[in-house]
């Protein structure tokens, strides 16, 4: 193999690495955001079961 082979699969190498960084970052964005409003969601929940109420006739 010549440099110019060793050059093109570390180019491919980076780039892998590159795109599996980026999409750890978005994915670990979004699961603070989840972690973030899960209070929030859960009161609107306790919110709603409270207002679910049937009337009898």
């Amino acid at each position: 193999m010549s440099t110019d082979d060793i050059k093109k699969d570390r180019f491919w190498l980076y780039v892998g690495l590159t795109l599996f960084v980026i999409l750890t970052g978005i994915v670990m964005v979004k699961l603070s955001e989840n972690e973030k409003f899960a209070p929030i969601k859960q009161q609107i929940e306790a919110e709603n079961a409270e207002m679910n109420i049937r009337v009898l006739n």
